[in-house]
């Protein structure tokens, strides 16, 4: 399975997820869901569609000031949360590949009056972010749709301050896949076949110069398929 097709596909399905899955009244069996709450129990976020399999922005707690970059923002759910934790003298970015996902998270912006929540289209592998300016990076259930993983995480590992941090809710596999399910882009898309062993994962990480990490599995994904929480840091001081 060629990284042109894996991308065409995932951008085609999260495109038609936008349309038909992420509105007000958001499918619970589109990998929608509204039921993860903002930190302000008052706040229209939940009714913006949250896709994923976790909550990293909880794990990553957004300190007042920091500025935080989430990948593949989605609808933008995440990158609101972020926002609203790191207050007007900080800053939350979302990066998507998704036309369609970053006009909806742009809308749902203005309509919160979150002027501290910025949207940029973008892929994750090739953030269009400056080095070195970035507290804290997040992500939800979407590296595992990478084809260059080593990629995202040395992109992550670029753009963060030293001592910054990573936080990821992703799909891990139990064992490594069979290659008809490499193969088959449907199930890239479905955050399936793009999924690596939770040991290449954190070997992903230290390679690209992460260090102090740690991932706990926090329940079943799909039949193989763990959801998991995935930490680290970059090194305070260059080695």
């Amino acid at each position: 399975m060629d990284e042109l097709t894996i991308r065409r596909t995932v951008r085609e399905v999260y495109a038609g997820r936008m349309k038909d899955c992420c509105g007000p009244e958001s499918a619970s069996d589109c990998g929608c869901s509204s039921s993860v709450p903002a930190s302000d129990p008052s706040s229209p976020l939940p009714s913006i569609g949250k896709m994923g399999v976790g909550s990293p922005v909880s794990t990553l707690d957004p300190r007042p000031g920091e500025i935080v970059v989430d990948l593949g923002s989605g609808p933008g759910h995440d990158v609101l949360e972020a926002a609203e934790r790191v207050g007007p003298n900080g800053r939350a970015i979302g990066v998507d590949a998704t036309a369609e996902m970053v006009y909806r998270a742009r809308e749902a912006a203005k309509a919160l009056g979150r002027s501290n929540a910025e949207f940029r289209l973008g892929e994750i592998e090739h953030l269009p972010i400056e080095s070195g300016t970035v507290d804290a990076v997040t992500s939800d259930c979407v590296i595992n749709l990478s084809p260059d993983k080593a990629a995202v995480f040395r992109e992550a590992f670029r753009i963060l301050k030293p001592g910054g941090r990573i936080v990821v809710s992703d799909v891990v596999a139990d064992r490594e896949l069979p290659a008809e399910v490499r193969r088959d882009a449907q199930l890239w898309a479905a955050c399936v076949a793009g999924a690596e062993t939770e040991a290449t994962y954190l070997a992903l990480l230290r390679d690209a110069g992460f260090e102090e990490l740690h991932s706990e599995k926090k329940g079943v994904y799909a039949a193989g398929l763990s959801k998991a929480v995935v930490t680290a840091r970059k090194p305070r001081t260059a080695a």
